[in-house]
């Protein structure tokens, strides 16, 4: 990690040590809010402090009563131009509230709206610890240590900065075949449907919102394993694709338990099971937090190599960054 990013990080983590946090916020928009579904995950199963994910302009207009002085409100923002983001980080800093984030552009307006920026690094070429979830793990970690001193949060700050990297490698090689009959079996489909519960959820969301229908305009739908038997198995047939993620931490049932059912009805399922990754490095009981980082991984290459069948490059947009919207 570069001197700039150890200060920008060192600077975020003593602020907290001198505020009394008592609930939490993470703020953004489409992907970079799905990013934020993991550490949400992990602070409501690690902490006694309650914490929300909020889309940037809901928590603009439907201001949570409980964004106060003793708030800490985590926002993100890839450009850092997002109004709605940029909008939310304001109003957060207006009610006293401790805004943390992060942006690949510095003196981007969200940068400049945030008390404590730090700006993560993008590309194949970026160092885990330095990427925007090796950044904001590391922040969540350090917090989590201040408020509820654990060991375990040690270990996991380490796996951040010595393990990540050859985990991430290791599961690109890996998956690398896969997802190439996938971008070959699924070129001409239509609707692809994601489905997945727990630190998962914000995966399968991303790739549905983000992945699927923004870069590659194929309509889809993220469902919650959980949700699955309550509405939406009824579209459940022999030609219908689903893409299931498989998690590692306490809701593994919920996908285990739909996808059970979705298997005998459709046969266009593509499984994304987290327990076939190697994880060698992360311990055990660290493993279902860190699941969601090689699953987004993994899912990337998946989409990469279902534009290249398409012909549909990742980058291309029909309104995106082209008008006023």
């Amino acid at each position: 990690m570069s001197q700039e990013h150890e200060a920008q990080l060192s600077a975020a983590v003593t602020a907290v040590k001198n505020r009394k946090i008592k609930n939490v916020y993470f703020v953004a928009c489409g992907g970079s809010m799905a990013s934020l579904e993991p550490a949400q995950y992990i602070v409501d199963c690690e902490l006694d402090i309650p914490s929300f994910v909020y889309s940037s302009n809901e928590f603009v207009h439907r201001t949570p009563k409980g964004l106060s002085k003793d708030s800490l409100v985590y926002l993100t923002s890839h450009s850092g131009t997002t109004p709605e983001t940029t909008k939310a980080a304001e109003l957060a800093r207006s009610k006293g509230a401790l805004t943390v984030g992060s942006s690949n552009v510095i003196d981007s307006p969200l940068w400049k709206a945030l008390e404590f920026p730090i700006k993560y690094e993008w590309g194949e070429e970026a160092a885990p610890d330095i990427s925007k979830t090796g950044l904001m793990y590391r922040f969540l970690y350090s917090f989590m240590n201040i408020v509820s001193p654990n060991e375990k949060y040690t270990r996991a700050l380490d796996i951040i900065q010595n393990k990540m990297k050859r985990v991430l490698d290791a599961n690109h090689e890996a998956t690398l075949a896969a997802a190439k009959e996938f971008g070959s079996s699924h070129k001409r489909e239509e609707l692809i449907y994601t489905m997945a519960s727990g630190g998962c959820y914000g995966e399968a969301y991303s790739f549905a919102i983000c992945l699927l229908m923004e870069m590659q305009w194929v309509n889809s739908h993220a469902i919650h394993s959980g949700e699955y038997f309550h509405g939406p198995f009824e579209i459940t047939d022999y030609d219908v694709p689903f893409m299931i993620i498989k998690g590692l931490d306490q809701t593994r049932p919920l996908d285990e338990r739909a996808h059970a059912f979705c298997q005998k009805y459709s046969k266009k399922i593509t499984v994304i099971d987290a327990a076939t990754f190697d994880m060698d490095g992360i311990c055990e009981d660290l493993r279902g937090y860190f699941a969601p980082w090689v699953v987004g991984h993994v899912l990337r290459q998946y989409a990469v190599e279902l534009g290249e069948h398409r012909g549909h490059p990742l980058s291309v947009r029909r309104y995106m960054w082209k008008m006023e919207y």
